[in-house]
């Protein structure tokens, strides 16, 4: 091979470096002498700076500088770096001819002869305007972010490590939590977490599902700096670089405690009215079917007591009879606690001395108990009188005895206690302010934890064994006092006992308790008898009305509706009484006595009822025949309403 095939000769290899600089367009590629007097200009430079090479050479690279980077000599200390060490790089704001400014990354190279002298610099220039201006604008959305983030109070927005200590704070975080940013960043996130949570593992279970999934969401308890909880609603996203890399997570925290509360609020809102509409749907039924009750119970009664009085005195007999008519009395006792938790049991009410009516139960209280239990009595002297019913209160403090004495099993005294109260407005009882007696009932046993107390108002709810008990007992306390404008208030802890307390409105003392009225007796066998006319839809019911009645000597007629009775009233001048039930399909009792009193004002009118409920504007002075009724109760009435 010939020296000419291995080498070019030197003119035609600078010939070729000319050219490849020469067209470079993407890099200014221009030579500076010694003293910074730009001695070549290439293609690259002249789109860059937008000078042809005639406008250019000779001219100082200075002027391509910010007049305040020449007056502070940027320009010389770049090429005195260069020329000591041999390489400057840096990157600046620089000028084009037309005033225009680009970002520039700048390299000069010092050129020295082989003996070392200098013999000028190579500066290369790059355009980087648009990464500038990118860069400038991911600054901007971070600085932009960074406030948004900073500016946020209600969440919390912080940043984690992938192990989870905490590596960024906001205003939110800090208000939240409690932390400022030096007491917290570095820290471990999990101090937040309740003790039972972090002995749960809960933080590290939360960042597991969302390094495994992505994300993690959660409601729980989370603790302040101050060791207050609130309940919190958490978000933990998970971010990786874009290789896949785990580099940490977001975590975002808003306390909704008060949101929590709120919803907490409305569903025990919701529940009440379940209950509410529950209760009132139950009672409504229960009153249904006590008043059916009742009058099974009117006809088994009448029809006992008239077998009684019509079969030879058989003493194998008689005892069955007694026995069956003591079985409908407890029925009628049921039904009238149902009634009573109906609020539908018809009340007798009348000034009450309260100390006079537990004296005189005190015996009946004592037997009904058994013989390990011991009554105490604690009675306030000079209470003024209740107005309520004496029977259905004798009953009401029977039945919470009886319940104190199944409670404390013989174990100390049970305590029946009375004394005068005032309530005022915000009373624990809620009742409306006056004056008050509140009839107590305290038992030392077992007492009951809070669910059972939530409960023990509720129809057929019982802790007693099956068959010790109905469940109605206290439900029937509950509507005693209800309707006589008190209240029921049972006080318990667990394993210190229990007390019933029933609150009543009082009289003032000056509404003396009038005495109360001898019994009128039955109608004498040589009485007068009346015509009367009895009415009943129930078949069962009528027939023992109609054979009760003229057991008594009346003559009666019969009718099976309303329509049906006006029509022998018409027809029949002579009937001398009505006994009419009240509840009958198409015209009630009440409506029927509107029409008889119309046409027959001076007729004497009785209403048979399991229960009152007159209509609005009905006649509420009509004397009434409670069912179920034994054959002395109808014959007293008779003998009331007939001598008024």
């Amino acid at each position: 091979m010939e020296f000419s095939d291995q080498f070019e000769p030197p003119h035609l290899m600078e010939s070729r470096y000319r050219l490849l600089v020469e067209a470079v367009t993407d890099y200014a590629i221009y030579m500076l002498n010694p003293d910074g007097i730009i001695a070549s200009w290439n293609a690259g430079a002249q789109r860059f700076k937008g000078y042809a090479d005639y406008e250019i050479l000779g001219e100082h690279f200075s002027r391509f500088y910010l007049p305040e980077e020449r007056a502070a000599g940027v320009p010389e200390r770049s090429m005195e770096t260069a020329a000591a060490v041999g390489r400057f790089e840096a990157e600046g704001w620089r000028v084009r001819k037309d005033g225009g400014r680009f970002w520039a990354h700048v390299v000069i190279d010092a050129i020295r002869s082989p003996s070392g002298e200098l013999l000028g610099f190579a500066k290369i220039t790059r355009d980087l305007s648009e990464r500038k201006v990118a860069e400038e604008a991911l600054k901007r959305s971070e600085q932009q972010f960074r406030l948004l983030v900073q500016g946020v109070v209600d969440y919390g927005i912080y940043m984690l490590d992938p192990f989870g200590r905490v590596t960024s704070w906001n205003v939110g975080a800090e208000r939240i939590e409690g932390y400022a940013p030096e007491e917290i960043i570095g820290e471990h996130f999990s101090r937040f977490y309740t003790a039972e949570d972090r002995a749960a593992g809960l933080p590290t279970r939360s960042l597991q599902i969302a390094t495994r999934e992505g994300r993690y969401e959660g409601e729980g308890w989370r603790q302040r700096k101050d060791a207050t909880c609130f309940w919190s609603s958490v978000v933990i996203d998970v971010i990786r670089s874009e290789r896949g890399d785990l580099i940490g997570f977001a975590k975002v925290t808003r306390d909704i405690t008060a949101q929590r509360d709120s919803a907490n609020a409305l569903a025990n809102a919701r529940e009440v009215a379940f209950q509410a509409q529950k209760m009132e749907l139950i009672g409504q039924l229960t009153g249904g079917i006590a008043h059916d009750f009742n009058n099974l119970l009117t006809a088994i009664l009448g029809s006992l007591e008239l077998l009684k009085l019509r079969l030879p005195l058989d003493p194998r007999s008689r005892p069955l009879i007694d026995n069956a008519i003591l079985g409908a009395e407890r029925g009628a006792m049921l039904t009238q606690r149902m009634l009573a938790f109906a609020r539908k049991q018809p009340l007798e009410p009348k000034p009450v001395e309260l100390s006079v009516l537990v004296t005189e139960m005190a015996d009946l209280l004592t037997r009904s108990l058994g013989p390990s239990d011991v009554l105490e009595y604690d009675m306030a002297e000079g209470l003024d009188p209740i107005f309520a019913d004496p029977n259905q209160i004798e009953l009401a403090l029977l039945n919470l005895t009886m319940n104190a004495a199944d409670a404390s099993q013989g174990r100390a005294p049970i305590t029946v206690a009375a004394r005068a109260e005032e309530v005022g407005p915000g009373h624990v009882t809620a009742l409306p302010p006056g004056s008050y007696v509140c009839l107590s009932v305290t038992d030392r046993g077992e007492g009951m934890d809070a669910e059972t107390l939530g409960r023990v108002r509720e129809p057929f709810f019982t802790t007693k064994q099956v068959g010790k008990g109905t469940g109605l007992g206290l439900s029937m306390v509950d509507g005693l006092t209800e309707q006589s404008g008190g209240r029921l208030v049972i006080r318990s802890v667990k394993g210190e006992g229990t007390t019933a307390e029933i609150w009543l409105p009082t009289l003032p003392r000056s509404a003396a308790v009038p005495a109360e009225p001898p019994p009128s007796p039955p109608l004498p066998a040589g009485g007068r008898r009346l015509v009367v006319l009895a009415v009943d839809d129930d078949a069962l019911v009528l027939m023992n009305t109609v054979a009760l009645l003229e057991e008594l000597g009346h003559t009666v007629f019969e009718a099976y509706s309303g329509q049906q009775a006006l029509e022998i009233l018409r027809r029949e001048s002579q009937i001398e009484l009505l006994i009419t039930d009240h509840a009958m399909p198409q015209m009630t009792g009440s409506e029927l006595a509107e029409k008889v009193m119309a046409e027959r004002p001076s007729l004497p009118i009785v209403l048979a009822t399991g229960y009152i409920e007159l209509p609005p504007g009905a006649n509420q002075a009509l004397p009434l025949l409670s069912k179920p009724f034994r054959q002395k109760d109808l014959a007293r009435l008779i003998d009331q309403v007939m001598s008024a």
